[in-house]
């Protein structure tokens, strides 16, 4: 037990993550909202309306999602008032080297390929949200 409670859910940082895959989505929100206020989308015109709504402080976006895919949409996020320096992890399946660099390239801090552990990505989200 760490001794120091939980913060309320109002108090916590906003995370915005963006997946398709509905057992991922889940494992993401369980683990992350234990210290952050989670939002999931399922697709990413979703994800564009829920940063409106919700201005996170991380953009946690799968690529290849149907519809308008996770570059796309966080090209739309960052011309959003306000949204325009929030740091992106893509979370994807495509492990390519011309697929990193169009990630890194939209602007991603990091970029992690599928599958990936759990622990690993929680460590990235911490040191952007944690510093």
């Amino acid at each position: 037990m760490s001794g120091t409670p939980p913060l309320p859910p109002s108090a916590r940082k906003r995370i915005l993550v963006a997946e398709d895959d509905a057992d991922i989505a889940r494992l993401l929100h369980r683990v992350l909202g234990t210290d952050y206020a989670v939002t999931v989308a399922t697709n990413g015109l979703e994800a564009i309306q829920l940063a409106t709504e919700k201005a996170p402080q991380l953009l946690l976006l799968d690529i290849m999602m149907p519809g308008v895919d996770g570059l796309d949409a966080a090209r739309r996020i960052r011309e959003l008032p306000g949204l325009n320096h929030v740091p992106i992890i893509f979370l994807t399946a495509k492990d390519g080297p011309l697929d990193v660099i169009k990630g890194i390239q939209s602007g991603a801090r990091h970029y992690v390929t599928k599958p990936f552990k759990i622990e690993e990505l929680v460590a990235k989200v911490n040191k952007i949200l944690k510093p």
